[in-house]
């Protein structure tokens, strides 16, 4: 006797997966495997069609004169669900002990969406969703229980403390589509160059990018001010005595290093360049000195502190690359300011156009000194390093832009659907937890989390039922993807 395994489309559009016994030529049984309504639980039922004609489990009587019962009950993305599950436990993140909260944060992950449709990409990974109602149950507790200190130790405590020598800062905006402003959507410079009303989003991250504390602040809150009650926040919740912190420009204020300073805190931070600096200019002076990429230059900045005149080290670099970006966008300036003085063109505002009285003409002393400092980049710090390593600390920094971006566009952290602060503030908890995550995997698999996910997505574990007994089939993992998940457990 023989077999083969024969697909059949039924009346209703589903896909029968069957096995056909036959003598010679002729059919003396057909055994029903189960229906597919999708190609994945179609690929799932012919699986366990070869393994059970392989296997001959089903021979035709086996069951004697009954017809046994068997179908695909269901099928969900376990592998996925399982090793996302593993990574936020790895973590720390199950000291929460809310299911509910576990599932926003992997779901955000798989398929980040509104809290309602969340409901939707549980179910179609094939797990027990929670209600509408139980999820925003699960919001207030993120925000009464505190999720986000507890989410913020356990990242600390995760992270190898070789990595916290330096940990990283810098804030983004995310934008309201709303017409009125409130106590803390308020409208300023955007990030995004939008109008709307914007709250304000302070990162703290480890040097390799993996977030250690969130915050969030009024959309009107000035960057510079916002670094202070963060890192303060930080210091206290970890007990730590010294930290080296890294910020850009945006953060540079005398008050904040006058402050970073009485705490004996050591810093990096980007400095803006308003002239050329003294020693650069003298060494340009020299003659036939001409400056060389990656040409590194030092100063003491003088300044008062508490009545006392103190110096700060300061580190100049020249990059070749940096110039000729500076020098193009120097001559485009130009162009529209001379377009402008030629009455070529309507007068707007140019730092290259000078009007004096009825006269319009190019400051050419200005454009002269934009050119002198084309290509330089000031850095300002305490810390007593090879000047190099500073700079490479310093652009560092990327790190903490590249999980604003993961963040922003792989978790869509952007609360559209939240008006209160109190549910903007749980879902930015939810996301932080989901960037933890992804950091991680991205770090383990050199994968980005979106590619991560669409890898694991379609592996699904499907439930046959024969006779009303239960039977787990896991999918046939190939070979690349077990290559990731042991990276991962490694």
């Amino acid at each position: 006797m023989t077999s083969f395994i024969r697909k059949v489309r039924t009346k209703s559009g589903a896909t029968a997966v069957q096995i056909v016994y036959k003598r010679g030529r002729v059919v003396v049984g057909v055994k029903h495997i189960g229906s597919a309504h999708n190609k994945t639980e179609l690929d799932i039922l012919l699986v366990r069609a070869e393994e059970v004609k392989s296997a001959g489990q089903l021979k035709l009587d086996l069951f004697g004169d009954i017809e046994p019962e068997l179908y695909l009950e269901r099928s969900y993305s376990g592998l996925l669900w399982d090793v996302l599950g593993r990574e936020y436990q790895r973590i720390g993140l199950d000291c929460i002990k809310d299911d509910i909260f576990k599932q926003l944060v992997l779901a955000r992950i798989i398929e980040p969406t509104s809290k309602l449709d969340t409901i939707r990409v549980l179910e179609e990974l094939g797990l027990n969703a929670p209600s509408n109602s139980a999820i925003h149950r699960c919001l207030r507790r993120i925000n009464d229980n505190g999720y986000r200190d507890n989410i913020s130790s356990k990242c600390f405590e995760h992270v190898k403390p070789s990595a916290l020598t330096l940990v990283l800062y810098d804030v983004t905006t995310l934008y309201f589509e709303i017409q009125r402003e409130d106590a803390y959507r308020k409208p300023r410079l955007s990030k995004e160059r939008r109008l709307e009303p914007q709250i304000t989003i302070g990162l703290f991250v480890d040097k390799s990018g993996f977030p250690l504390e969130v915050t969030s602040f009024q959309g009107n809150k000035a960057e510079v001010k916002t670094i202070v009650p963060v890192l303060q926040a930080f210091k206290t919740r970890h007990s730590l005595k010294e930290i080296a912190v890294t910020a850009d420009a945006a953060m540079l204020s005398s008050g904040n290093l006058d402050f970073l300073e009485k705490l004996e805190y050591t810093y990096i931070v980007g400095s803006r360049i308003s002239k050329c600096p003294y020693e650069i200019e003298e060494y340009i002076k020299l003659p036939g000195s001409t400056l060389k990429d990656g040409q590194v230059f030092e100063s003491k900045i003088k300044v008062t502190i508490a009545g006392k005149r103190t110096c700060r080290r300061a580190i100049y670099q020249f990059r070749s690359r940096r110039a000729r970006i500076d020098l193009a966008n120097i001559d485009k300036l130009l162009a529209k300011a001379q377009r402008m003085v030629d009455g070529k063109s309507e007068v707007k505002r140019n730092r290259f156009l000078q009007i004096i009285g009825e006269r319009k003409a190019i400051n050419t002393a200005l454009v002269n000194k934009a050119r002198m400092r084309a290509g330089i980049k000031g850095y300002i710090t305490n810390l007593n390093l090879p000047a190099q390593q500073v700079i490479d600390y310093y652009h560092q920094l990327f790190q903490v832009e590249k999980s604003f971006r993961i963040a922003k566009s792989d978790l869509k952290a952007r609360p559209i659907f939240h008006h209160k602060r109190d549910s903007i503030d749980a879902h930015l908890t939810v996301v932080f937890a989901a960037l933890a995550i992804s950091r991680q995997v991205e770090g383990a698999t050199k994968l980005s989390i979106r590619r991560f996910v669409q890898k694991l997505k379609p592996l699904r574990t499907g439930i046959l039922s024969i006779n009303g007994a239960k039977q787990l089939l896991k999918p046939r993992v190939p070979q690349e993807i077990s290559d990731i998940i042991a990276f991962l457990a490694s």
